[in-house]
């Protein structure tokens, strides 16, 4: 299977160990941002018609510091539970209410896939203000200059 697609057929009754890899745009990261693999180890354990999910995923954003606007490449690794049920297993309606919650997957006995699971996971992982680094002093305000740098030639302003 592609990767964060899962066979559910090639995994030992219980529990199971697997690791999947797979590019940024086969998961709907997009580029420039997403330019690395996504790596994910996993634990899956089955019962019947219900599947168990728990790990970690891997990749690193490209981003710009909000201080000082140099780029930057952020790691994030991001533990994972999912819940996985058979379709038929409960009423459509059920079953909608239940993925509109994200509170469980549905798969068709053959097949789990993770792609979506993943995708939600490492953005919401993503700051809202992403800085270089947490002291970053940014940009002077007056002449723009870059003060990780150094001090600017700007001489200090009292404030009115």
């Amino acid at each position: 299977m592609t990767g964060f697609v899962l066979d559910l057929a090639t995994f030992r009754p219980g529990m199971d160990r697997t690791e999947e890899e797979a590019a940024a745009s086969d998961v709907g990261l997009l580029q420039p941002e997403w330019r690395e693999q996504v790596r994910g180890t996993f634990v899956i354990e089955q019962s019947g018609a219900r599947v168990t999910v728990r790990g970690s995923v891997q990749s690193r954003a490209h981003l710009e510091c909000v201080r000082c606007l140099r780029e930057f490449d952020l790691p994030l690794e991001v533990p994972m539970v999912i819940y996985a049920e058979r379709t038929g297993s409960t009423s459509r309606e059920e079953q909608d209410q239940l993925e509109r919650d994200d509170h469980m997957l549905f798969h068709d006995g053959r097949r789990l896939d993770l792609r979506e699971a993943v995708r939600e996971a490492l953005l919401l992982e993503l700051p809202i203000t992403p800085y270089c680094r947490e002291d970053c002093p940014g940009l002077c305000p007056s002449c723009g200059a870059e003060l990780s740098l150094g001090p600017c030639g700007c001489t200090p302003q009292a404030d009115d």
